[in-house]
């Protein structure tokens, strides 16, 4: 799952250092905030609980920013369909191992799943979106829609805390709409990205994919500058799955040293 993976067309072309390096900004401070998480909540380590909850604040940024270069390199893939089944597959070992080994904390619908599910949809339907010519205003509107969506945990369609349209409650007894966002109290999940209001965000990446796919950025944007994190960039995949079960081996290899627990 070398996020290097491109269509022959793109192939052709110098790569975009520039959305790697982005890229692997962001999964670098994933990583960490999933690091924090863990030592924070399993062992109770009281400085990681203060990093915690100062990225917070931060953390949908990291996570957008990931799920748009996403949505760009899209446009650049050999097969959106078989990348989206191949991580589908590994979300599923995702969430049977978590639902097994640390049910509490178990992934339900994390950002793999909404990565693989944006993969396949967009491999079906990318080609009808690809005859709408491009335009920075329908990308402002997936923001838009992405921020109107984004309360729908609160029980509305708006803008923070203003209501523009109520939703009805039982949609969110529906036990099977968690992947669109709609879930009630008896729903779990340690990550959680559903499609509403991510999807926009993974669309806009997608809009903007098609002029990145053309060549049409400027030249500055093809040269590394910071090396260590285009690398990071271009195994993002790789580094996100395997992740969460290094910080674990880890923190288990403290805790037999007696170091926490």
């Amino acid at each position: 799952m070398n996020e290097s993976t491109q269509s022959p067309a793109a192939a052709t072309r110098p790569r975009l250092h520039l959305m790697d390096e982005l890229r692997g900004f962001a999964v670098f401070c994933m990583v960490f905030y999933h690091a924090f998480y863990t030592f924070a909540f399993l062992y109770q380590i009281s400085w990681m609980m203060v990093l915690f909850r100062f990225f917070t604040p931060a953390e949908p940024f990291f996570a957008a920013l990931f799920i748009f270069i996403s949505g760009i390199s899209s446009l650049l893939s050999r097969s959106n369909l078989r990348r989206g089944l191949r991580l589908f597959a590994v979300a599923l070992v995702v969430t049977l191992v978590t639902a097994l080994v640390t049910p509490q904390y178990a992934i339900w619908f994390g950002i793999l799943h909404f990565l693989a599910v944006c993969m396949i949809l967009y491999g079906l339907l990318g080609q009808y979106q690809k005859k709408i010519p491009f335009s920075w205003l329908l990308v402002l509107l997936c923001f838009v829609l992405y921020f109107f969506t984004r309360p729908i945990p609160s029980g509305y369609l708006g803008f923070g805390p203003v209501s523009v349209i109520p939703l009805p409650e039982a949609i969110y007894h529906v036990k099977w709409l968690f992947p669109l966002g709609f879930y009630d109290s008896s729903f779990s999940s340690s990550d959680y990205f559903p499609l509403l209001p991510w999807g926009f965000v993974f669309l806009a990446g997608t809009m903007v994919g098609s002029p990145v796919a053309a060549g049409l950025v400027p030249k500055w944007m093809y040269r590394s500058r910071v090396p260590f994190f285009s690398q990071m960039g271009r195994w993002a995949l790789v580094i996100y799955i395997a992740h969460q079960p290094v910080i674990y081996a880890f923190a288990w290899l403290l805790e037999r040293m007696g170091l926490i627990g």
